[in-house]
């Protein structure tokens, strides 16, 4: 990596401990999807895979930054996310990225602000994320049961985690 290197994509800054992880890599895109029956979120992109871009400053601590393409802040919203399985005739199979990105879809839904899915050229970033964390959803640890297929509507979720405050 030069100093004169330009990188493809959009620098999203990231803790140097999410950085240096094999974890899943969860792109949620939120207010794009129009009509009635609809969900709030939608799953951009799952991935193990990334670029990593550290920037350095004089006196400064380095900073880290992951390249991805198409990112905007005003209709995504970014997870990390471990290795989930689920149980199947008393074994532990491994889900893949796009199963476990609907599964987070699925949870967050709740926290999905409702706003329309156009903006302005000229708007800036927003102050508020595309999505809004509840108390309730900073978890240490996640059971989900897996959905029920439908015919045109998803089965909710139940969560069961400990929270900080739980400690």
């Amino acid at each position: 990596m030069g100093i004169f290197d330009r990188h493809r994509g959009t620098l999203v800054p990231v803790h140097a401990d999410n950085a240096k992880t094999r974890d899943w890599l969860v792109l949620l895109e939120a207010a794009t999807i129009v009509g009635q029956q609809r969900d709030k979120l939608r799953v951009a992109l799952t991935t193990q895979e990334r670029k990593v871009v550290k920037k350095r400053r004089l006196f400064r601590k380095s900073e880290h930054f992951l390249v991805i393409d198409g990112y905007d802040p005003r209709i995504h919203a970014l997870y990390f996310c471990p290795q989930l399985y689920k149980n199947e005739n008393g074994s532990l199979v491994p889900l893949v990225g796009p199963e476990i990105g609907q599964l987070m879809a699925q949870a967050l839904e709740g926290g999905a602000l409702e706003k329309p899915p156009w903006y302005e050229p000229a708007d800036s970033t927003p102050k508020d994320p595309v999505i809004k964390a509840a108390p309730s959803m900073e978890l240490d640890s996640l059971v989900v049961d897996a959905p029920r297929p439908r015919a045109n509507k998803p089965a909710p979720l139940r969560a069961v985690g400990v929270t900080e405050k739980d400690k």
